[in-house]
């Protein structure tokens, strides 16, 4: 036997056999695991039409280039979310049928409107995240958060703040503020922050708490001015706004959207989903859609997002139980 062959042989062999373990090592993960087979259903529980719809249908197809099926957009309104986010809860945990998540999922059950927690979901990924703030009229007498407040701790209960429906986040939001800054406002729920705002346009309240992008068409128009952002840091285009941490208030509260799949679905399932959505989260389309919107844009991966979750859960509970808002 020539020994010299045989070697070159033997190690021939080995080479061939660890060139295929690295590529094994380094194909995509939904190679590895044979997931998605077909179509992956994601379902809005709200109506078409609204950002968190918009949202959902952009991922949908900037996700193209990252999943070997498509994203299939349904949507499920009804009861806050409800509806819509127990069909997904419920459904098997395959990864084909995902929901779009927002901040109500961290509410409604509080509310007593579900039996559904974040518990009953595994985060993917978040994508968006708006603060609330505090809008009045450009005629308004306030032009600082601290005349505001000021005027509300003058007269109890009579400074008018119009939310977007008992239980929402911005009712959370203005709550949160009147807790915060031992004050208290009289809240006027409206069905949707537009609502809200058109009131306020119309002087029939005296201030709103929704979200920047709510109020960004009117404030450039001149009609509304922002006295304060419920955030970490300022808002893009919203730079002369300041947060109420940099008025010595610590509070940032706001809403937020994201991509989760039902509890118990497989890891290697979540590790292709948790790549795709890091990757579509990257695509220019993605974030032209957000940025029509107004929606500010906020990626967080699954342990980040989920621990954020949880942070909201908790502190929506205690302001929930604190104003009595349970339905």
């Amino acid at each position: 036997m020539n020994i010299a062959k045989t070697g070159a042989f033997r190690l021939g062999c080995a080479l061939t056999l660890l060139t295929s373990l690295a590529c094994v090592a380094t194909a995509p993960a939904h190679a590895q695991s044979g997931y998605p087979s077909h179509s992956i259903e994601l379902v809005v529980p709200f109506q078409a039409g609204g950002g968190t719809d918009a949202l959902a249908r952009a991922f949908a197809e900037s996700s193209r280039k990252h999943l070997p099926q498509s994203v299939v957009v349904t949507n499920k309104p009804g009861a806050s979310g409800a509806i819509g986010w127990a069909d997904v809860a419920n459904a098997k945990p395959d990864g084909y049928k995902l929901s779009l998540i927002t901040a109500d999922l961290a509410i409604v059950p509080h509310l007593g409107l579900t039996k559904l927690t974040y518990e009953n979901f595994t985060p993917i990924a978040r994508f968006n995240a708006d603060p609330s703030a505090i809008t009045v009229r450009s005629d308004s007498p306030y032009t600082t958060i601290e005349q505001f407040l000021d005027a509300a701790r003058k007269n109890p209960g009579g400074m008018r703040v119009g939310n977007a429906g008992n239980g929402s986040i911005w009712h959370l939001a203005a709550a949160a503020l009147e807790d915060k800054t031992s004050t208290r406002f009289n809240h006027i729920p409206f069905q949707g922050g537009n609502p809200a705002v058109l009131a306020l346009l119309g002087g029939h309240i005296d201030a709103v708490a929704v979200s920047p992008a709510e109020v960004s068409a009117y404030v450039t128009a001149g009609k509304l001015k922002t006295l304060a952002v419920m955030a970490d840091a300022r808002v893009k285009g919203f730079e002369s706004v300041p947060t109420l941490k940099e008025r010595k208030i610590d509070l940032s509260i706001g809403t937020w959207r994201g991509i989760a799949a039902p509890a118990n679905t497989p890891p290697e399932v979540v590790k292709v989903l948790r790549a795709a959505a890091a990757a579509t989260a990257r695509e220019p389309a993605l974030r032209e859609t957000l940025d029509k919107q107004n929606l500010g844009y906020a990626y967080a991966d699954q342990d980040e997002f989920k621990a954020a979750i949880a942070q909201d859960d908790a502190y929506f509970k205690s302001l929930i139980a604190k104003f009595g808002m349970r339905q």
